[in-house]
């Protein structure tokens, strides 16, 4: 019994396979046909927890091929996330939808990544996202939105945030290590927004504590101090935010070696499934995809483009201008 339900569970995948190489696939400028998935990867292909989508691996393949043979990355590795997937599982866990492939070595892993949380400008416009499904996505400065669509990853800096305390005798320095996107198209202005990969990891009540020999010390001898927050189940400004124990794999390889990332789902995605879901048609019947659970949950998704919301979002900064700043208190002593 077993052993046909083995054979069974190969033909299954084989199938798979087979139909992979044939489904269609975005428009490539060589005008090659792209490689079958090989069998080793199509087993990762699902819409299941852990599992790639069928049009975002294709996606993230195509967007991979074309700029190794445009001579831009070299990397054996490549990127993809799904947006659409929830950011926050039914137990409170992180959910996996952020992806490592590797195909030469035959890799695939499944990661946890936020989405942006956008913004609710009162009485002007609400494009917040919660914790678990987005339903907003957009390119506009400041709108905090995730943007779908193609990436390449650029240079790293890490930079101190400051101390916290690891136990009640010993401080420990946070260096964050930030990944600048290159962009195109809708994704174009990654780096205005500075829109890259980090951990979901910062420091929150923060004082200044005398530390004078500390390497970070300022001129007066004081280092900010802080709250470990790490937050992998819940929402950045728009970048891609990594649990921190997956960092250190993704800086090492993408350092000095750029790969592709792609991001689903883009504006002409996001539109389309809204026209349909307004229509009352079927996503499958109209060759479309977004994760059942959060269509569900949010409704109808929206993309908010650069050339309409910025100004929105440029006049309400001016209307509603920050308060000054306040100075960081001393910290109080053990």
């Amino acid at each position: 019994m077993r052993s046909r339900a083995a054979a069974f569970g190969w033909l299954t995948v084989l199938g798979l396979a087979v139909f992979i190489a044939y489904a269609p696939g975005p428009a490539r400028a060589s005008g090659d046909q792209a490689p079958a998935i090989p069998p080793w990867l199509a087993a990762h292909v699902g819409d299941a927890e852990g599992e790639i989508s069928l049009p975002v691996l294709q996606r993230a393949r195509a967007l991979y091929r074309r700029k190794v043979s445009e001579g831009e990355v070299g990397n054996p590795c490549y990127f993809a996330m799904d947006a659409t997937r929830p950011n926050s599982l039914s137990d409170g866990t992180p959910g996996r939808r952020f992806y490592i492939v590797c195909e030469a070595e035959q890799s695939f892993r499944a990661i946890s990544s936020g989405h942006g949380s956008g913004r609710n400008l009162k009485g002007i416009a609400n494009f917040a996202n919660g914790r678990t499904c987005a339903a907003n996505f957009g390119n506009a400065v400041s709108s905090n939105l995730t943007t779908g669509g193609s990436y390449v990853t650029a240079e790293a800096k890490t930079s101190f945030k400051g101390y916290f305390r690891a136990s009640s005798k010993r401080d420990e320095a946070l260096t964050r290590t930030f990944i600048q996107f290159e962009g195109e198209g809708d994704t174009a202005n990654a780096r205005q927004r500075e829109i890259g990969g980090h951990a979901a990891v910062l420091l929150r009540g923060v004082c200044l504590l005398k530390k004078p020999k500390s390497p970070y010390a300022n001129g007066k001898g004081y280092v900010p101090l802080g709250k470990l927050v790490q937050y992998a189940g819940g929402r950045s400004n728009g970048c891609t935010s990594w649990a921190q124990a997956d960092v250190e794999e993704i800086v090492a390889m993408t350092k000095s070696n750029p790969t592709t990332l792609y991001i689903y789902p883009e504006a002409s995605d996001i539109r389309a499934v809204a026209r349909a879901t307004a229509s009352g048609q079927s996503l499958s019947n109209a060759g479309l995809y977004w994760n059942a659970a959060c269509l569900k949950q949010i409704g109808t998704p929206q993309f908010w483009p650069q050339e309409t919301l910025g100004p929105v979002i440029a006049q309400y900064q001016r209307d509603h201008p920050p308060p000054p700043p306040r100075p960081t208190p001393i910290c109080a002593s053990r």
